[in-house]
């Protein structure tokens, strides 16, 4: 993982890609070690969320990693590419919130990372988009998590287009949760951090898993299944203890069960 550093501080586990020179670009050892991280704070219970984010002040991740490409023969260099889309979908199945912490541009696949993640946190200077068409390439990989984030216009504008927006007009558009001053970036951080470690992790666990899960569903399937983890929700013990901290006016002791 030596082009990732991981770090728990507290309930937040950081990842971050240690690539400032290549402004964070996307190579397999990047998507290895964020995996690799991911799996690590999983399994640490007293970690309730998660931090990813690049080195340095310029980038949070520019994409992939072009300077890199060609090393490897065709067929590897599929299965390769398939390992971002595993890497997306682990981000959507943990237990753990993540928020994206964008110290700079998110650009080509570094967007679609940063779209990966369940929050996003970024600097007023940052710049985001997907190039790739510029470059006489596309978004291919990245467009599952795109198409689920982004209008359908605004997606296929940015695809065509390959221009870049400010982060404003990505929280305009929702996508981007919270927009900052640099100054202001760990701050503002630190803080949903800590409001997303203050939770249940198991209602966040079961929450998030669901949210995602209803996503392609059909309307009446996606009642049905809400219906049944409603049900297990209200049989926990959380839920019982977090009603019964409201009543008595006292902060909630979570047990995770």
């Amino acid at each position: 993982m030596s082009d990732v550093v991981f770090d728990v501080s507290g309930n937040v586990a950081t990842i971050t890609i240690d690539r400032p020179d290549r402004r964070n670009a996307i190579n397999p050892d990047v998507v290895t070690g964020i995996a690799e991280g991911l799996a690590t704070a999983e399994e640490n219970r007293d970690v309730h969320a998660v931090v990813l984010t690049g080195s340095g002040d310029k980038a949070f991740c520019a994409g992939g990693d072009l300077g890199g490409m060609g090393s490897e023969g065709a067929v590897q260099q599929h299965f390769i590419r398939a390992e971002v889309g595993e890497l997306f979908s682990q981000m959507r199945k943990t237990r753990l919130p993540i928020v994206a912490r964008v110290n700079g541009h998110a650009l080509a696949g570094g967007f679609g990372l940063m779209l990966a993640c369940d929050l996003v946190v970024a600097t007023d200077d940052a710049e985001i988009g997907m190039p790739e068409v510029n470059l006489g390439l596309w978004p291919f990989m990245i467009t599952a998590v795109v198409a689920r984030d982004l209008p359908r216009k605004v997606a296929l504008d940015l695809m065509l287009t390959g221009r870049r927006l400010p982060a404003s007009e990505g929280e305009r558009w929702g996508f981007i949760n919270r927009v900052v001053p640099r100054s202001e970036l760990d701050a503002a951080v630190d803080a949903l951090t800590a409001d997303l470690a203050s939770k249940s992790p198991l209602i966040v666990k079961l929450g998030k898993n669901s949210f995602y899960n209803v996503e392609d569903s059909g309307f009446q399937e996606s009642l049905d299944y809400l219906a049944g983890m409603l049900t297990v929700t209200l049989g926990s013990e959380d839920t019982a203890e977090g009603v019964s901290a409201f009543f008595q006016k006292r902060p909630p002791e979570w047990k995770g069960r």
